[in-house]
């Protein structure tokens, strides 16, 4: 059975390796290995982990079946001070995608925002990621898009999209 449960900061370590364990797997075809690089140490350094949860308001929740950690999510509510609970991350191990952890972290995150008062639950998904029609098919609605330039010139191009709560 799958359960979920609030990430602390003796999880980052497994946070890490989910993310270094799925990126390549979830990017590999639309970024360079060297921006694939460059943004994972970028996103999950322990330093960067840390800021965004003592000074960005980031809450981080794990997906476990049994003692094996599936996956992860991040979010942030009240994002740009209103009533909008941000999905930061969500990334799950290969071989546990496709079998509802995804969903089930989803969830989670949904019933936190509620409990926050948030009306609006919103993401970025890169517009080339196969991810996009899972978020559809929980009742996200594509809303934009979003170019947002890094160092190194490299590009994330992602969709906004909402699901209303």
């Amino acid at each position: 059975m799958i359960t979920i449960s609030e990430a602390t900061s003796k999880d980052f370590k497994i946070i890490r390796e989910i993310a270094y364990k799925t990126w390549p797997d979830v990017y590999g075809e639309i970024l360079s290995a060297a921006q694939l690089d460059y943004m994972l140490k970028a996103f999950y350094s322990e330093e960067v982990l840390r800021d965004n949860v003592a000074n960005n308001g980031h809450h981080f929740i794990l997906a476990y079946d049994g003692a094996v950690c599936l996956g992860f999510a991040s979010f942030q509510h009240d994002y740009l001070d209103d009533k909008v609970t941000r999905l930061h991350k969500i990334y799950l191990v290969p071989e546990a995608q496709g079998k509802g952890a995804g969903r089930l972290l989803v969830d989670a995150v949904v019933a936190y925002a509620k409990e926050n008062h948030s009306k609006i639950l919103s993401l970025n998904v890169n517009r080339f990621n196969k991810a996009l029609t899972f978020y559809q098919k929980l009742g996200f609605e594509v809303v934009g898009e979003e170019d947002i330039e890094l160092d190194h010139g490299y590009l994330m191009e992602d969709y906004k999209l909402e699901k209303q709560l």
